[in-house]
């Protein structure tokens, strides 16, 4: 080679190298304002999807179906699998675009209804290392679990047919709206309420709703004298540890990267869950004699469900001071209170995540640390912090309990809200499926 070869060839080599670093590269990414998607950031949204739809089916489906008489199980079962199928479509078509699309103090915008503009390469400003349609995915199964979690407190007597038309209405007018408010930038969010994984989104719009709807539809025939004992709680263990597992997700998937604050919410949520678990036992223990699995277990949720909103915002000791609150006073819930006024919640919605959610999201606002959420609680300084949380408390009473009864009503115009009470003593798998077990 010549020497003029030599020199062009030299120079000619940075321009090669350009042209070999980008070619493959989607054009977005080549601009100087395209987002940086983060391999590993993404890998755990994806496990972290996949954790939290793992809570409805087989999770919830489990721990729900466990805890009913055998003639209902199949039909548990069936309102846990309508809430994934259904709820997964209607986010897709209007949902997701709602919620976390355009940043109303009411509600988002149509801009992606049906996904529309969402690409290979896109992402939504409130995840900017991973892409949006996986982002869509992840907060699809919040909303999914939701839905399902109300079914418990009216399990045993709504027919199928009433609950999908339920479960419609109210993901569209209590669901999409409060979660733009909280975590889509509306006006509870721009407020500064804090709620990190869902205590007003998820377990407090769960809980009020489920107990509503119990007062709505009325008790169930024989409530109070005859033996309503769970047909197979070895199926609600089981459900719970799928629970707690995804769980990991929930809570840890929430900070939307895999980092450290993922990692302190997952080790705070573990935690609270055990010691929910050992504080329910221990209050069974020293008042009956015997610590029940149905109490354990029971702990375990409300552990988990009390530190939702403050698990991103908490040190890890903290988990276990909100889990031994959320055994007391979830366990008062289930017991003293719903006796006292008397309410059917078949399986505990409102007891359990209700109180569980509300509790947790004022504890928020008291141990809430700077240093690792960005957001100083009561215990810093910041006394002003727990009177926000405590209106969030308010809106999320007060506007999903309405949506709710307000809900109810419109249904019952169409269709019986309960089954019969020849097809509720019949069972509700042979009465609203066809099927039974054997």
């Amino acid at each position: 080679m010549g020497a003029r070869a030599l020199r062009a060839a030299i120079s000619a080599a940075p321009i090669t190298a350009a042209m070999l670093l980008s070619w493959g590269t989607p054009a977005s990414a080549q601009d100087s304002g395209a987002s940086a998607i983060n391999p590993a950031d993404t890998a755990w949204m994806i496990v972290a999807t996949a954790l939290v739809l793992m809570m409805t089916i087989p999770g919830l489906a489990l721990f729900y179906s466990g805890m009913v008489r055998k003639k209902n199980v199949l039909a548990t079962m069936a309102q846990s699998l309508a809430a994934v199928a259904i709820i997964s479509i209607l986010w897709v078509i209007f949902g997701y675009s709602l919620t976390f699309v355009g940043t109303g103090p009411w509600l988002g915008s149509l801009d992606s209804w049906f996904l529309a503009g969402i690409t290979m390469d896109s992402v939504n400003p409130a995840a900017k290392t991973i892409p949006e349609a996986l982002f869509m995915l992840y907060q699809m199964t919040f909303a999914i679990i939701t839905v399902a979690l109300v079914a418990g407190s009216v399990a045993d007597r709504m027919r199928f047919s009433a609950y999908v038309l339920f479960s419609i209405g109210w993901f569209i007018f209590a669901y999409v709206p409060l979660a733009h408010w909280v975590w889509g930038g509306g006006f509870l969010a721009s407020m500064g309420v804090m709620d990190f994984a869902g205590g007003l989104v998820v377990h407090l719009s769960a809980g009020i709703s489920g107990l509503v709807a119990a007062k709505v539809m009325g008790n169930r025939h024989g409530y109070g004298h005859d033996n309503l004992s769970p047909f197979d709680l070895s199926l609600a263990v089981v459900g719970t540890g799928l629970l707690w597992v995804g769980w990991f997700g929930f809570n840890g998937g929430s900070a939307l990267a895999a980092n450290s604050r993922a990692v302190m919410a997952i080790t705070a949520t573990h935690l609270a869950a055990c010691a929910g678990a050992l504080t329910w036992g221990a209050i069974e223990w020293a008042t009956r004699r015997k610590p029940s699995v149905l109490g354990m277990i029971s702990g375990a949720v409300a552990g988990l469900g009390t530190i939702t909103p403050a698990s991103g915002f908490v040190a890890p000791w903290h988990g276990i001071i909100i889990g031994i609150i959320a055994g007391l006073v979830c366990f008062w819930a289930c017991t003293w209170l719903k006796h006292r006024f008397q309410y059917d919640d078949s399986l505990d919605v409102f007891g359990v995540h209700g109180i569980g959610g509300l509790t947790g999201t004022l504890l928020a606002g008291i141990f809430a640390t700077a240093a690792i959420g960005g957001t100083s609680g009561l215990l810093e300084g910041n006394p002003g912090q727990l009177l926000i949380q405590l209106y969030g408390v308010v809106v999320t009473l007060v506007w999903c309990g309405g949506i709710t009864f307000v809900l109810l009503k419109l249904v019952s115009a169409f269709v019986p809200l309960r089954v019969s009470m020849q097809q509720e003593l019949e069972g509700l798998d042979i009465s609203q499926h066809g099927e039974a077990l054997q």
